[in-house]
């Protein structure tokens, strides 16, 4: 028996974990059998997604690589990535709906074609000094799970983004507190916080003339939401754009996002 060139990422273990959360995500059982089980076609995905290959040199043993891509289209269409990344949350959280930590940070991917608009449509991509990319924004309970995802151009502020963060939040996850690095000190986010009775856990930037005091110890834990980015990027779809809509560089992420630690 010949063994598999190819080394992949979802065990036994890690399957029961995800099968029914998936089967949930699809809704609808409608149309013929698919030749590729669901195993088979996020296994497929994700080994795209890791070693940045074009969807064409997909190994034969995972599949053919337009069925991969065209199944992986109809499911962003569906919501069915969307879907499973809820799934996947509530999940993970039910047990626990109270959570004392909260982690919101930009990371750059560098985009490797020029940034067009298609369509007329943004799709997130601008010129930083990094040349073009995209940033991801994130809000994170720990370093290997994201709750909320946003994504702008490169040279896009991070102090901006944290409504959109911040409005994309389960209600149900309470929140006591929330550690946010220098770029989101502004007295709006500090008094939306304040407002929703989360404690803001912010250093102060240096062109404040009141210098205000913060958590340092709530503060350290704020290197779970770096840890997450550098586990997202061992990912080279991501560390490096290849999508040229926003969509389709938006709708892998949950799976990694979820199976990056595993």
């Amino acid at each position: 028996m010949t063994k598999s060139s190819v080394r992949k990422i979802i065990s036994d273990q890690v399957w029961k974990q995800l099968e029914a959360a998936v089967e949930a995500a699809k809704h609808s059982r409608a149309g013929a059998p698919a030749e590729m089980t669901d195993r088979e076609f996020l296994e497929a995905v994700l080994h795209l997604n890791r070693t940045g290959s074009p969807w064409r040199d997909l190994p034969d043993e995972l599949g053919y690589w337009h069925a991969v891509y065209m199944r992986f289209r109809r499911w962003e269409a569906r919501g069915v990535w969307r879907r499973l990344w809820k799934n996947l949350q509530t999940e993970r959280f039910a047990p626990s709906p109270r959570f004392a930590h909260r982690f919101d940070d930009g990371a750059r991917a560098s985009a490797c074609r020029r940034g067009a608009k298609k369509n007329g449509l943004d799709q997130a991509l601008g010129r930083s000094r990094g040349g073009l990319s995209t940033k991801i924004h994130a809000a994170t309970i720990d370093e290997n799970c994201a709750v909320a995802l946003h994504l702008t151009p490169g040279q896009a502020h991070d102090g901006r983004q944290f409504e959109c963060l911040y409005e994309s939040l389960d209600p149900d996850n309470v929140l006591e507190s929330a550690a946010l690095d220098k770029g989101y000190d502004a007295d709006r986010i500090r008094e939306r916080l304040a407002y929703d009775g989360i404690e803001p856990v912010i250093p102060p930037i240096n062109t404040r003339s009141k210098k205000l005091p913060y958590d340092k110890e709530l503060y350290r834990g704020r290197n779970r939401v770096e840890r997450f980015f550098n586990k997202l990027k061992q990912f080279r779809r991501i560390a490096t754009r290849y999508d040229k809509l926003a969509k389709t560089f938006y709708a892998a992420s949950p799976p990694r996002r979820r199976l990056s630690h595993h």
